[in-house]
């Protein structure tokens, strides 16, 4: 798993390049010929084509008709959940068995790939999608304050006559140009402005009043920032059975998100990531009760992009004894 999710966040950012790159070269695969093929999707054309980059480096573009078959991995008996083409997203690990068409394309009879590997995937690139578009925009403000230069310095030369007072407005321009271009290179930088903890009592996924109280308080300042997103992850102590407490975790983190979003209305999209850690990761000893305690835990961290928020103040994290 460690692999395929070093080759995903790979893949996301040859991906992120692949939108500025649309005539980077594909194999072309021969006809009728069968092939298996491993990787990351690296790109999307629309929802019924993609380019998925292998272990080596190749790209193959694989089109999707509506007999492909499109799974998660079900275990030992074959399972799994059918998912639509329009859910497949860049940075997703997959397997896709088919056979060469006449374009050189991979025709997909099957698309197989991990439950975990998917949602790491579309959590990524609810994130990555929305910042690319800001990131095209802001190109396009600066190509526009690159192009006023020449005009700013004909009219401070007519207007003062002077090759001082014209190269004094040419640095002005180059200055708001250089400070553009580190806007838009800190538009998907994204730093921890806030970070809360709120507890739970055993076996339970119930928000107490002291935790509704603390994510009222992260709700609220959310909503004074522009580019946030809300990281919330779940975990639980080492009672009961691992696989217990892994859904328990979830259902902690799960009970976190539909009290921000009823009752503060936060948009789904500003949701970043969310996971059950289980018994993972405690910060506390297991073999005590206070220590137990502490590891029943959801972790809230509110985090802002520094490409649009320039003045916020990055606060260091709270510590809440855990």
């Amino acid at each position: 798993m460690f692999k395929k999710l070093s080759g995903l966040f790979l893949a996301i950012a040859i991906g992120a390049v692949s939108i500025f790159a649309q005539d980077a070269q594909v194999r072309s695969l021969t006809a009728g010929q069968k092939y298996k093929i491993k990787g990351a999707v690296v790109a999307k054309d629309d929802d019924n084509s993609f380019i998925i980059r292998d272990t080596t480096g190749v790209d193959t573009r694989v089109i999707v008709s509506p007999e492909s078959s499109i799974k998660t991995k079900g275990g030992w008996f074959g399972g799994g959940d059918r998912v639509a083409s329009t859910q497949i997203v860049r940075g997703l690990y997959m397997e896709v068995e088919g056979r060469g068409d006449n374009s050189g394309s991979l025709a997909a009879a099957k698309i197989r790939f991990d439950k975990d590997d998917f949602k790491v995937a579309q959590s990524i690139d609810s994130r990555v999608t929305p910042a690319e578009a800001r990131l095209t925009a802001a190109e396009e403000n600066a190509k526009r304050v690159s192009g006023q230069i020449d005009e700013l310095m004909a009219i401070s030369n007519a207007a003062r006559g002077g090759a001082k007072a014209a190269q004094e407005t040419a640095d002005a321009a180059v200055a708001g140009v250089n400070a553009t271009n580190q806007r838009i290179t800190a538009l998907d930088d994204y730093v921890v402005q806030t970070t809360e903890t709120v507890n739970f009592k055993v076996n339970s996924a119930v928000l107490s009043p002291e935790a509704k109280a603390k994510l009222d308080s992260v709700a609220q300042q959310a909503m004074t920032l522009k580019g946030y997103t809300i990281e919330i992850t779940g975990f639980a102590s080492a009672e009961g059975s691992t696989q217990r407490n892994k859904v328990l975790s979830e259902n902690r983190a799960r009970s976190v998100i539909n009290y921000l979003v009823e009752t503060h209305n936060i948009p789904l999209r500003r949701i970043g990531t969310s996971f059950g850690f289980g018994e993972l990761q405690a910060v506390a000893d297991n073999n005590t009760r206070e220590g137990r305690e502490q590891n029943r835990r959801v972790e809230v961290k509110l985090l802002v992009s520094r490409g649009l928020n320039q003045n916020v103040e990055v606060r260091p994290v709270t510590d809440n004894g855990n």
